[in-house]
């Protein structure tokens, strides 16, 4: 099953999916760029009703405790909009999660994230539905393994999966094999922003972990053309890869949701990427399997 924050579901009912966005929530520094903060419950709906207009029917909701989570206006929007969101318990890369973490054991935050995915988030009663981990730019630093140890610790005990920040796509083969000495399977882990890292030998020695790849910045041209990404995507899945690949646009920006007048927003992904990896070539089947079979495996729970 997959469980969304208005309850579980079937995999075969998540329909078409963005794997990695945010919708409610902000940085902690109460200095930071006010276009990260999104703290507007209207604003997310009518992106939302974009996105379903569009077709897309689910995403993954990345924004965790320390990024200024809102479990219940999430439920709000689930409820108002049809949209099935799944949202995440864990934490971040370590600039933003070093205020939540603090000296927390491994033991204790493990016991955070087990009663986010069991029981519920605060008196919300949201379950989470999906465990995140984050890295630095080409490191991992002691607190961000001290998350990655409970996070498998809570994947132990929930079978819940666990999605991935990469810092333009570094160290994740590092991520898996961390987690893979905590026992996690990579079947269970979509590692995310790989499409900052657009190498083929790379991209290729991740999926050959078993892990699923997110490719979760399209329509973000200051990271590259959406072109370069469906080409780098048809070219994995000619070489076998087309069941490891997840699709999302990381909305974390006001100025980006197309309600705001941003030029992709969250429909982008069923109104323009879909049409685009048809006309690359790609086969309906395959096209379906980025847009929904992929994400549907990936964010069932291993039991």
């Amino acid at each position: 099953m997959i469980r969304t924050v208005l309850g579980d579901i079937s995999p075969a009912a998540l329909g078409i999916c963005s794997a990695h966005e945010h919708l409610l929530g902000r940085p902690h520094d109460p200095a930071a760029d006010e276009d990260l903060c999104l703290t507007d419950e209207r604003a997310a709906a009518a992106e939302l009703a974009g996105f379903f207009a569009a077709g897309g029917r689910a995403l993954v909701e990345m924004s965790p405790a320390d990024y200024g989570r809102d479990a219940a206006g999430l439920a709000r929007l689930a409820h108002a909009s049809g949209v099935q969101i799944i949202c995440t318990t864990g934490n971040h890369k370590e600039a933003i999660a070093r205020w939540h973490v603090g000296d927390d054991s491994i033991g204790a935050l493990a016991e955070r994230y087990i009663r986010d995915i069991v029981v519920g988030i605060g008196d919300t009663g949201v379950r989470a539905g999906v465990i995140k981990v984050g890295s630095s730019h080409e490191v991992i630093t002691p607190l961000e393994r001290r998350v990655f140890a409970a996070a498998a610790l809570a994947h132990h005990a929930t079978g819940a999966p666990i999605s991935s920040h990469t810092e333009a796509g570094t160290m994740a083969l590092e991520q898996i094999a961390l987690l893979a000495a905590h026992g996690v399977a990579p079947q269970h882990l979509l590692i995310g922003h790989l499409d900052r890292r657009m190498q083929l030998p790379f991209l290729c020695a991740v999926a050959d972990t078993g892990a699923t790849i997110g490719f979760d910045q399209l329509g973000k041209a200051r990271y590259g053309t959406d072109e370069q990404r469906i080409a780098m995507l048809v070219q994995l899945c000619q070489l076998g890869y087309g069941h490891q690949l997840t699709l999302g646009g990381d909305h974390a920006r006001r100025s980006s949701w197309g309600c705001n007048g941003g030029a992709t927003g969250l429909a982008h992904l069923p109104q323009h990427v879909m049409p685009a990896l048809r006309a690359a070539g790609l086969a309906d089947a395959t096209v379906d399997l980025l847009m929904r079979g992929n994400a549907a495996r990936v964010l069932s729970f291993a039991r």
